[in-house]
């Protein structure tokens, strides 16, 4: 395994090394139990299971010998992070852990009980220094999204250098003037990081590396969705891809991730499908889903149903849009395209947000979806409260949805089979009628 090979840098990086290493064993134990057990797989994902065994060994040395050139290393929990610009420094750019509830405990001795499980479990891996991409980072790249997270930030810059980018809550002019400006000022930081100026060049070979890859992921998206008959990839394997996209080097994932999509044109063409013909097909809408927490896709998809696709950051909210650099001739014309990209993401912290409702409503319509899963993570209070203006869209256009709320405890595990499994049947039952009602 990976982590034991490297032992001496995680301990040179400040990582707590047996705790780790018990962790990883637990994490790779339960992936393989969840994950390579499943009928069917593609080919293409033996490359994602050899960098589950590495994510937190082999990628950790790639990412520490870049820091040794000077290249910058920026953690994130956020997809507003203008990582075009690092990875045009030559730099990396990956998520931190924060999907386990095994950190979370060690998090409540400095943070409240009351919010985002992703924060806490975030903030407990560096109290515990058993995330070996938050050891590794030059600094952590913080955002002003919610409450919860501006004030964390606080708290973790006393354990962590952090970046906070002030991003505003509507999309009028003089907020997008502002939003750029905060770009430009993320540039200048990573280039104190590295101790020399980026060039437009270099920015310009970051954003098309980083298009290429959300080319690659789009790709991905509609092989798995846009085709009713056949579904070639499970959607748990489909979201571990996803997962890894802000972990892995960004031009070896896209290699990779096309790779596998070349193999799912094949399962198309012959109508290769790895659940049965007719299975109820859903969207997961919502909050983002952090690895390991799987336990939504475990329950859908070990009841009959298959997930087609994540509206989240984890999903198409992330790789839904490009950054056009058609006609970039100075610096400026660089930043005003970046804003124009992010400014695009359809986050719960925008008011108003229509076009998220509009963007759904077309997506279900697109991928001839079965049902929808409205997932919120307790306390996250933005994805809840939108909820409601979600689902009263969704009852409107006769779709059927079922709203999730849950945290990265396994005990509610038992409950979401159950609500699941009913919500399956229910669509089962209504496709069946429909079915009837069209004979006759």
């Amino acid at each position: 395994m990976g982590v034991q090979e490297h032992r001496d840098l995680l301990s040179n990086i400040g990582v707590d090394v047996d705790r780790h290493a018990t962790m990883m064993s637990m994490g790779l134990e339960s992936y393989q139990n969840q994950f390579m057990s499943q009928e069917n797989r593609p080919e293409g994902m033996k490359y994602f299971d050899w960098f589950m065994s590495e994510i937190q060994g082999g990628r950790i040395a790639e990412i520490n010998e870049l820091r040794k050139n000077k290249k910058p290393a920026v953690g994130t929990f956020c997809i507003f992070v203008p990582e075009e610009i690092i990875v045009g420094a030559g730099g990396a750019c990956f998520g931190l852990c924060g999907g386990s509830p095994a950190t979370i405990a060690d998090a409540e001795t400095e943070l409240p009980r009351n919010i985002c499980p992703l924060i806490k479990s975030a903030h407990g891996f560096k109290l515990q220094r058993t995330c070996a991409y938050t050891q590794s980072s030059d600094f952590i790249y913080g955002e002003t999204t919610c409450e919860a997270k501006k004030k964390t930030w606080e708290i973790l810059n006393k354990h962590h250098p952090v970046h906070v980018m002030n991003i505003p809550h509507m999309k009028r002019e003089k907020d997008l003037k502002m939003w750029k400006e905060e770009i430009v000022e993320f540039k200048e930081h990573i280039e104190e990081v590295m101790g020399e100026k980026l060039s437009l060049e270099e920015m310009i070979n970051g954003t098309k590396i980083i298009n290429e890859k959300r080319k690659a992921m789009q790709r991905l998206d509609a092989l798995r969705g846009l085709n009713p008959d056949v579904v070639p990839i499970s959607g748990k394997d489909a979201l571990f891809v996803n997962q890894m996209g802000f972990l892995d080097d960004p031009k070896r994932y896209t290699q990779k991730v096309n790779e596998l999509c070349d193999e799912l044109e094949k399962r198309v063409e012959e109508k290769t499908s790895v659940f049965e013909k007719d299975i109820p097909r859903l969207m997961v809408l919502g909050t983002p889903i952090a690895p390991p927490n799987w336990k939504l896709h475990t329950a859908v998809e070990g009841s009959g149903g298959a997930i087609i696709n994540e509206e989240s950051c984890i999903g198409h909210r992330y790789y839904k849009d490009n950054v056009d650099l058609d006609n970039i001739e100075t610096e400026d014309d660089l930043m005003g395209e970046l804003m124009k990209r992010y400014s695009a993401v359809d986050c719960a912290c925008f008011t108003p947000n229509t076009p998220r409702i509009d963007k759904i409503l077309q997506m279900y319509k697109d991928r001839c979806a079965d049902g929808v899963i409205y997932y919120t993570l307790s306390f996250c209070h933005t994805y809840n409260v939108e909820s409601h203006l979600v689902t009263e869209a969704l009852e409107a256009a006769g779709i059927p949805c079922l709203v999730i709320e849950s945290d990265y405890s396994p005990e509610d595990a038992g409950q979401i089979k159950t609500r699941v499994e009913a919500f399956l049947e229910s669509i089962s039952f209504k496709n069946k009628a429909l079915k009837f009602k069209s004979k006759n």
